[in-house]
């Protein structure tokens, strides 16, 4: 979703780990700052509590194992559950076999996913609850629905 050299603003302070092309990993990993996933993981993958947090999986990325950051970047292959605690971004070679739980997606034409996006609402949670209270005062059960969009380079312009 970033051109070569340019950061986003995705990008979170501290280290970058980097786990290399040929590489493969077996375990789970708890981690703060930048994972970079170029390689393979097999097991849990998840940032440290009250830290920033960044991972990213490359075009020949594999996961295989429950993801857990406030930021995940996926333009390679997830097979589990990703929770991205702040912002979603699902490159055009992004291949996810697992649901998405997100405050904050986007989505590149290209990008496949089996699986159901779950909205997790404001991070104080005041939109659930005002909604929530509305539903009771009117007698119905609740329900949060977010639309993702994908729109075409060419129509932004």
């Amino acid at each position: 979703m970033f051109k070569s050299g340019e950061k986003g603003s995705l990008g979170s302070s501290g280290r970058t780990t980097l786990i290399s092309r040929e590489t493969e990993l077996i375990g789970d990993i708890n981690f703060t700052g930048n994972l970079d996933i170029e390689g393979t993981v097999r097991g849990k993958i998840t940032a440290l509590p009250g830290k920033e947090a960044m991972v990213r999986i490359v075009d020949k990325g594999f996961v295989e194992g429950e993801l857990r950051a406030p930021s995940v970047v996926i333009n390679g292959v997830v097979i589990a559950d990703v929770h991205a605690s702040e912002h979603l971004s699902l490159g055009s070679r992004a291949r996810v076999t697992g649901d998405l739980y997100y405050r904050a997606a986007e989505m590149a034409i290209g990008a496949k996913i089996n699986g159901n996006f779950n909205y997790r609402g404001e991070k104080d949670g005041s939109k659930a609850a005002d909604t929530e209270a509305d539903a009771a005062q009117g007698g119905i059960k609740p329900k949060l629905i977010d639309t993702l969009s994908v729109v075409k380079a060419a129509d932004r312009e």
